[in-house]
């Protein structure tokens, strides 16, 4: 019998890494018959929610987003998605950025799909119109070297379009692919792991870190990851872009 009080999650001034053995589901209104984890959010110091979705039965999705943008993305599985009236099936590794001020339905799920949201305000830029409803593939999304390593491959799923203001990509590293550096910069990140393990430092502090697992990094939180294993291991990632770096 496992202990209760052991578990690899840890909530730090910030960084955070979550991991699905302590989630405890909350209630969303409009998303019914699902489970919903509220793994990042404004609450621990945040300036962005990450949720994950896991549908039962005859679950759905809806609601309309006000001052923030959403990023659905199916994890596993698949739904139907109506968006400002435009309605297209999606499956896994698929899809869907949700504008502000738009309608949204997710239905047609079997039980199990899993759906991973990023959300954040949406700063609007002088000159720039509020960016569209844009579904997409990651399967069609090239994924070329990082920084000219081959055991690094980076996916941008969202356009590189000023009138953005958030990103999110998909990072692969082949077994024993690390970043090339201690990385120190002003940007959030908001990631969940798809697929295999490896290690993460954080703010000079270490930690294991495989599928399913997800990880808040303030703007300055250093950082730097190595794959482990025998799989490439795989992270999908928001993190805030395009803006002016102060209101001062």
């Amino acid at each position: 019998m496992e202990i209760s009080a052991l578990t690899r999650s840890v909530v730090k001034r910030n960084h955070a890494v979550i991991s699905p053995d302590g989630y405890i589901n909350s209630n969303v209104p409009g998303w019914t018959n699902c489970t919903v984890n509220v793994i990042i959010n404004e609450q621990m110091g945040a300036n962005l929610c990450q949720t994950l979705i896991k549908f039962k039965e005859n679950g759905q999705l809806t609601g309309s987003t006000k001052s923030s943008q959403v990023f659905f993305y199916i994890v596993c599985g698949g739904c139907t998605a109506t968006v400002a009236g435009e309605t297209k099936p999606l499956e896994k590794g698929q899809f869907v950025y949700v504008p502000v001020n738009c309608e949204y339905l997710f239905n047609d799920a079997p039980g199990g799909t899993e759906i991973l949201t990023f959300h954040k305000v949406y700063e609007p830029l002088e000159g720039y119109q509020t960016p569209s409803v844009l579904f997409g593939d990651a399967a069609n999304v090239p994924g070329p070297s990082y920084l000219n390593d081959d055991a690094l491959r980076l996916q941008v799923l969202l356009p590189d379009d000023l009138s953005f203001d958030m990103a999110v990509n998909i990072f692969t590293y082949d077994p024993g692919g690390h970043l090339p550096m201690v990385e120190t910069h002003i940007m959030e990140h908001g990631l969940m792991y798809l697929q295999g393990q490896g290690v993460y430092m954080l703010d000079h502090e270490w930690y294991p870190i495989k599928k399913g697992d997800s990880i808040w990094m303030a703007p300055y939180c250093q950082q730097w990851f190595t794959a482990m294993g025998k799989e490439p291991a795989v992270y999908i990632y928001y993190k805030n872009v395009n803006r002016f770096p102060t209101i001062v």
